[in-house]
């Protein structure tokens, strides 16, 4: 009787696990269907754009109406992002293939650049026209090479998957045609690099390297009593201390602690032992503290960044925090880019975040040129139903990642607090961001 009990009880075990077997293939084999159909349609998506792409720039070079060109050009741009994001879904990442992304890239910021100007008063140059032309050439080389990728897929029933499978194990043996088909539309971008540097294109927007940090390089040692004196409470005995690997923007030191329920970090850089970012975490009590009491600790706080010139532009208040924005100045000039935000807690007035990376990014010394319309001609361009309340000078970087100087003008529609940005040089509208209403009231209290 016990045997057959095992008998029984080994049968059901047996056909349980195949059953479990059974089920856990078919999961897997939904997860891959649904993956090969998404990289199959992210593929036809990316041939379908590249084609309109070619066709649509085409179209650019034989236009004759300025007022068609920048719709044409932003539409073009807008096909180049969709094409850059459809290269991104398909399974490449272990196939080099930025030189593809890259001309994608570069196809956008060309046409947004100039789509976004007044081409009736600075129409296409030349060497413009030049760029429109090999854009076009380049990009029917590409739009061929797909197209007889596609013919093949299409044949051949071929999968992604074993794009995935062959790229991750280097196989060599069995039947890359989809892989040798991307080498060589990546082949075929080769000797556009060039043209672009000459047009002063870069592909990957404005330089933002770090490339004017001050001081000398600091070792680990130093690092943990840097980041003891920023992280205040904290000793050098309960910090954990990491170095950036390679690829980082900029090579940097993080020093982490944990003691209870607080824990927080530290980001120095190793040049000069810079504090790119603080931030510490614990649990906010109930605000006991003014936003003006806690903007003179941010104050003080950021002194110990020894930035001259550092002016509080903004302060808001977010739940239980306090975060307050400062700006450098040159000569009465606010210069956005270079920012420093500090936030502090509003239950006691600690400190408990910093971020400097955009001044440390961008600050260098400029040279400004003088206005080329007056504070009257930038006013008479603000929209008449705001009430101006003041008016700065100031540097910001525009939709193009170019830094240009602005009148600043806070002003006020309907209980709501504006500040519009006028080109100083063109009397073009650059920007117009909304203010929160704290951020008035506070000003006012200062």
């Amino acid at each position: 009787m016990g045997k057959w009990i095992a008998i029984i009880l080994l049968s059901i075990t047996t056909v349980g696990a195949g059953i479990w077997g059974y089920k856990e293939n078919q999961d897997k084999n939904a997860i891959l269907i649904q993956a090969e159909n998404s990289y199959q349609r992210a593929f036809h998506e990316l041939t379908y754009n590249v084609d309109l792409l070619h066709d649509k720039i085409g179209s650019s070079l034989a236009m004759n109406s300025r007022n068609r060109l920048s719709p044409q050009l932003a539409e073009i741009w807008k096909i180049s992002s969709d094409a850059s994001s459809d290269v991104g879904q398909l399974p490449l990442t272990l196939l080099p293939f930025n030189k593809t992304e890259e001309f994608l890239h570069d196809i956008g910021e060309f046409t947004y650049r100039t789509a976004v100007r007044d081409l009736e008063k600075k129409p296409l140059s030349e060497e413009e026209i030049q760029m429109l032309e090999e854009l076009h050439k380049k990009s029917g080389e590409i739009e061929g090479e797909l197209r007889k990728v596609q013919n093949v897929v299409m044949k051949d029933n071929l999968r992604w998957m074993d794009v995935e499978l062959a790229l991750a194990t280097n196989d060599e043996v069995g039947d890359n045609t989809i892989v040798n088909g991307f080498k060589t539309v990546e082949k075929s971008v080769d000797g556009f690099e060039g043209f672009v540097t000459n047009t002063s294109l870069g592909s990957s927007g404005p330089e933002k390297s770090f490339r004017h940090l001050k001081g000398e390089k600091i070792d680990e040692k130093q690092a943990k009593k840097i980041a003891s004196q920023w992280l205040e409470k904290v000793s050098t005995d309960k910090l954990t201390i990491t170095k950036s690997g390679k690829g980082a923007d900029v090579p940097m030191y993080t020093a982490s602690f944990q003691n209870g329920d607080k824990n927080g970090y530290i980001d120095l850089t190793e040049k000069g032992g810079h504090p790119l970012t603080i931030m510490i975490s614990r649990e906010v009590g109930e605000p006991k503290v003014s936003l003006y009491e806690a903007s003179e600790k941010a104050k003080e706080y950021a002194k110990g960044l020894e930035i001259s010139n550092l002016e509080l532009v903004e302060s808001n208040q977010y739940d239980n925090m306090g975060v307050f924005r400062f700006l450098y100045t040159q000569n009465d000039v606010r210069f956005f880019p270079d920012s420093v935000v500090v936030k502090v807690a509003l239950d006691n007035g600690e400190v408990l975040g910093m971020s400097s990376r955009d001044y440390y990014n961008y600050h260098s010394e400029r040279e400004l040129n003088e206005p080329e319309i007056s504070l009257d001609e930038a006013r008479e361009k603000v929209n008449p139903n705001v009430e101006i309340q003041e008016n700065h000078l100031s540097v910001i970087e525009n939709d193009i990642n170019e830094q240009v100087l602005c009148y600043e003008f806070l002003a006020t529609m309907e209980n709501t607090t504006y500040r519009i940005f006028i080109n100083a040089t063109n009397g073009q509208e650059e920007k117009v961001e909304t203010l929160k209403k704290a951020e008035m009231k506070f000003n006012q209290e200062v």
